[in-house]
């Protein structure tokens, strides 16, 4: 069973930046990141496909786009989600989640195993 172990979220003030990590301890297709605030639903923020024909695809959510960023090191196996001009709205726990089959859904529910989460707070 493949694993999903994030890193490096933190408290950082409106307009800052973080970086976060999910190390994948198997081969998986696409991996995404998935946020979740406190009261609402998990929210799909970027994905990066990882099989040989993807190439350098990238998704993103509207409200991150231009600002969010996704990258993966394959040699690592692992992928980065860098966030800069952050906001109060960011402020979520964000996930990584792997899917084991071929496509990229914006569905958080299309994934299939996820990460324990890790915690990112902006403030104004």
């Amino acid at each position: 069973q493949v694993q999903l172990v994030e890193s490096g979220g933190g408290s950082v003030q409106a307009g800052g930046s973080l970086r976060l990590s999910c190390v994948a301890s198997g081969r998986t297709f696409t991996i995404a990141w998935v946020r979740q605030a406190p009261g609402k639903e998990r929210e799909f923020v970027a994905a990066s496909p990882w099989n040989p024909w993807s190439g350098e695809e990238t998704y993103y959510a509207d409200s991150v786009r231009g600002r969010f960023t996704i990258s993966r090191d394959k040699a690592k196996n692992t992928v980065y989600l860098q966030m800069d001009s952050l906001r109060p709205e960011d402020t979520a726990l964000y996930y990584c989640a792997a899917r084991l089959r071929v496509g990229v859904p914006f569905t958080p529910n299309e994934y299939d195993i996820w990460g324990q989460g890790t915690q990112v707070t902006v403030s104004s």
